[in-house]
Parts: C-alpha cells; structure tokens; sequence
C-alpha cells in the first residue's frame, strides 16, 4: 500500500537503473525502452556526457530565484533562438505549462488590438496538457469530463482543415490564434501536412493572428528537425516546447516571435522554479548532444527503419490499419482498442505505449540504434500478431 493518489494505472515494474535504450527491473530482466518517458529521455538513460554536466551543476548551483540574472538560462535562450530563429523566451518547468503560457501571450495580444473577448482556433483530438486552460484547449472529450466548468475562448476544428480556419476567419472577429501539433502525439500519431503549416502561416499572417505551434511532444529533434514545423519551412510566433529538451530533468519552455515577441512585461507571468540552472544544464547539454553528434538526421533514419521494418512485418495482418509517423515519433494503428498490449509489451521485454485506444506509440530514445531498432521490431510485431489473432 502507498499513499499515493490513484491517478495512473501503472503497470506491475519499477526500475533501478538505464543504461542507452534499455531499463532493468528489481528482479535484473532487460528491457528496451520504445517510449523514453513519453518522450522525455531524448538521450537515452545514464548518458555520460549528461550525467557530468548534472554532476557538475549539482556541485555549483541548483537554484536561484528568477529575480536574479540566471547565467545559464540566458545561454540557453542564446542556443534555442539560434536553432529556432526565435526571439524571446520563458522558462517553464513542463509542457502545460508552456502551453498556458502561450494561450495568457495569445490573449494578452488580443486585448492590445482592443478584442475583449480573445479566441483561439484549436484541433480535434488535440492534447495540450491538464491544467484548466490546457485542459479546454484539449481535444479529448474523455479528459475533460468531470472537470467542468471549463474555460470558454477555444472555437475548435477538424485537425488539418484548413478550410475549416478560414470558415471561422469570415465569421469570428474575436479570434487571435491558432494553435496546434504539427504531430498530434496524444491523439494517435497524425502529422500535419506541410500544405497545412503553410497554409495556416499565410492564414494567420493576413488574419493579424498568431501562429501558434505545441512542439510539447514532436520538438526537439524527435521528427529528425529540430522543430517539427520546420519540415514545411515557416516559423511560428508563439512555440511550446518541455518533455525531451532536458532529458528527464523538467524544464519547458514557451517561445515567441514577431508580433508575439516584447509582449510580455514584469508582472505579466512567472514561475518560481523556471528555468533555474540546474535543468537549463540539462537542455544546453542535450542540445549540444544533439547537434554534436548528428542525432536528428540519425532519428530520421531510425525513424525510416522502423516505420519499413514495421509495415514489412504486418504487411496482410488482418487488423492493423496503418503504420505511420514522422523520424522517431511513430504510430501503429490497429481496428480495435489495444491497452493490453503495454502488459503484453512488459512480457516480451519491450516498453511501448496505446494511445487514442487503437495506436500503438513509438517514442525511443534518440540516441536508438540499428541493431535495437531491429531488435524492438522483433519482439513488437509478434506481439502485436499474437494479439490480434488472440
């Protein structure tokens, strides 16, 4: 017995240690770690070069309030706005709340245009976070319930339709944004088309609306770029990142441009642990990681790998609908609800994820290789086979 609140249904392991792509359990089993954390693990488990850098931090400074200059927050800004080409950031310590950050940005600019009452264009089977405003941003009926009433401001749209944001654009003069996943990751592995990115941007540009990207999940790096947006060639105002840019150490991080940029004053926004130096060590370091070592083109790669593996190996098996994704952020859709196949996963050895029901969820490290991209393939398709044949 714990005295923990029962809000997951946590499956019967714990883990004592990681060493690459791979976790031990108390009893010594191995297992391949294919979700990194629900995308947080970007390098792996006991990285050396993270694990010295945290070490080092440790020793120096952990904390310090963000009413003092913050050395190592400032070069971390200094590196995102080099690799995103955006212009201002805030540190936060998680996903929802970089996204709550950038919906108070997104109404904030609202009221400077003199709109009273600030709306925000947002998709079907999104997921942006849990507290309230994230929550009603959502598009999950499921996670929603209970925790009415939820916060009014959101005019939803199918996802990918950009005719139905230009259907809003002609009948709501109270919109500011749009905001969405260029891969929703909660809502079952569904990427958006460059012709849509592109098409909001042009959108949002003649509108005077911001454009407004959740990165929480598909950012840094996991699509094989640095942000996924990139793939289609535009850039944001507003972007939210948190999940795989400290490694497992919380951070997040909301990040504006343009006409979102300068908005925010003192006393517009905070947070007390933001940003301290201990896990903007941990994002510099992963980032360094990253970009020294060639890890986004080695995760589109992988990501090709899996995704060929995967479909050769359920090629005709009655049942699976599709396998689909962008580098190592990957989806396999099967026709019924598949939960039971995260316990069958823990049998063979793997760690792997269901999520919107049907999909099966592929998040690995980055730092994956070919030889446990083939062995993950090994182990999941006969699971998958087994099941379905029940």
């Amino acid at each position: 017995m714990t005295h923990l609140m029962n809000t997951y249904a946590r499956q019967p392991v714990a883990f004592t240690h990681g060493q690459g792509c791979w976790l031990f359990d108390a009893e010594g089993k191995r297992y391949l770690d294919a979700l990194a954390g629900v995308a947080v693990n970007t390098l792996g488990h006991n990285h050396p070069r993270l694990v010295a850098a945290l070490s080092a931090q440790i020793a120096r400074l952990i904390h310090v309030s963000n009413v003092y200059r913050i050395l190592e927050q400032e070069r971390l800004s200094d590196r995102l706005a080099r690799l995103s080409g955006m212009d201002e950031m805030f540190f936060c310590n998680s996903g929802c709340e970089a996204v709550e950050a950038a919906i108070k940005l997104a109404r904030f600019y609202g009221h400077q245009k003199g709109i009273d009452q600030p709306a925000i264009v947002v998709m079907e089977q999104a997921f942006h976070g849990r507290t309230l405003a994230t929550l009603s941003a959502t598009g999950n009926r499921k996670v929603q319930a209970g925790f009415e009433p939820l916060v009014a401001g959101f005019v939803r749209v199918p996802f990918g339709d950009l005719a139905a944001i230009e259907q809003v654009a002609e009948h709501n003069r109270n919109v500011v944004a749009v905001l969405f996943e260029p891969v929703q990751g909660e809502g079952g592995i569904h990427v958006a088309s460059a012709a849509f990115m592109q098409g909001v941007r042009m959108l949002c540009d003649r509108c005077g609306w911001l454009m407004m990207v959740d990165e929480v999940q598909c950012g840094v790096g996991r699509t094989g770029r640095w942000f996924a947006h990139q793939h289609a060639g535009i850039k944001p105002d507003v972007m939210a990142l948190a999940k795989g840019l400290g490694s497992g150490v919380p951070i997040g991080a909301c990040l504006a441009s343009g006409p979102a940029a300068g908005l925010f004053k003192p006393g517009n926004h905070g947070s007390t642990f933001g940003g301290n130096p201990l896990a903007c060590v941990a994002a510099e370091t992963t980032l360094s990681v990253l970009e020294e070592e060639g890890l986004l083109a080695h995760a589109e790669r992988m990501g090709e790998r899996l995704c060929m593996a995967l479909r050769e190996g359920l090629s005709g098996v009655a049942g699976v609908r599709e396998v689909r994704g962008q580098g190592l952020m990957i989806g396999i859709e099967l026709d019924r609800p598949c939960a039971e196949l995260v316990g069958k996963g823990l049998e063979a050895g793997i760690l792997i994820n269901v999520t919107a029901e049907r999909v099966v969820r592929l998040l690995p490290p980055l730092v994956i290789g070919e030889a446990e991209c083939d062995e993950l393939v090994a182990r999941l398709v006969p699971t998958i086979i087994r099941f379905l044949r029940g």
